[in-house]
């Protein structure tokens, strides 16, 4: 009985574990046209994604229905194109929208949410709210609540710090477009950061990124959050001291999802 040795995988093969560009082939000396489309056709998503305009009433909306206690605030960068030219201005915020938090701060709560539409407005739109409904739910087990979310125009992940500073929250959590690539142009992050202040480094910050549809899912995602927001306000701290272990408190169901539903 003859038995043949299995072919090795192919470049073909590779390609199907992986958004990744490889083995895309030659036409020449050139790309063959079929990828070179499909270059320029991510290239322009991803440029659309950072330009996209931010539908903040509508975000605000969201929250409304959600129960949410909700303002919406603005950075120092006067428009899109200051923003990117200006990361320092997306960083503080201008001076009505602080005074506008001042005038809504009430007691210290313990975690305050931040919306903002970072550099990819259009993952916000796609993910921001059905990833907070599921994370809520995950928040509301451990009785943890959201004492107040904000809508954040031109902002950049530490324009959370001083949002979280004026509301007097222990923690806060932002919510924000990251950076387009050509395998996701609507990719969101979320940002934790225990005892939030002007000045707070990138090493005190958690951060659970890649959440779309072809990355992670909402329910895996909310639970991860949950899991840090629930250690980072037991141990109070965030950042390179708080290491993610809820990998092994994971319930199998969620574990066994590939992506948002």
């Amino acid at each position: 009985m003859n038995t043949r040795a299995p072919s090795p995988p192919s470049l073909k093969d590779l390609r199907k574990l992986t958004p990744a560009r490889i083995g895309l082939g030659i036409a020449g000396a050139s790309l063959p046209t079929s990828a070179l489309l499909e270059f320029t056709l991510d290239h322009a998503r991803a440029r659309d994604a950072v330009h996209a305009v931010f539908d903040a009433s509508a975000v605000m909306a969201s929250l409304g229905a959600l129960g949410l206690e909700a303002s919406c605030v603005s950075s120092r960068a006067a428009d899109r194109e200051q923003y990117l030219r200006r990361p320092d201005l997306g960083r503080m915020l201008d001076p009505d929208s602080r005074q506008l938090l001042l005038r809504a701060a009430g007691a210290a709560h313990q975690l305050a949410v931040v919306i903002g539409d970072g550099l990819s407005p259009t993952a916000v739109h796609a993910h921001a709210v059905p990833l907070l409904q599921g994370l809520m739910a995950c928040l509301a087990a451990d009785r943890i609540a959201i004492g107040h979310a904000v809508v954040a125009r031109e902002a950049r992940v530490a324009l959370g710090d001083e949002i979280g500073a004026v509301l007097g929250a222990r923690m806060v959590a932002v919510l924000i477009g990251e950076r387009p690539g050509l395998s996701a142009a609507d990719s969101l992050g979320v940002y934790l950061t225990f005892a939030p202040g002007v000045g707070v480094t990138d090493e005190k910050r958690n951060c659970v990124s890649n959440i779309h549809r072809a990355g992670l899912g909402y329910d895996e995602a909310a639970f991860k959050i949950a899991w840090l927001i629930r250690e980072g306000l037991a141990r109070e701290l965030t950042g390179v001291a708080l290491k993610d272990d809820s990998g092994s408190r994971m319930p199998r169901s969620i574990a066994a999802r590939s992506g948002p539903t």
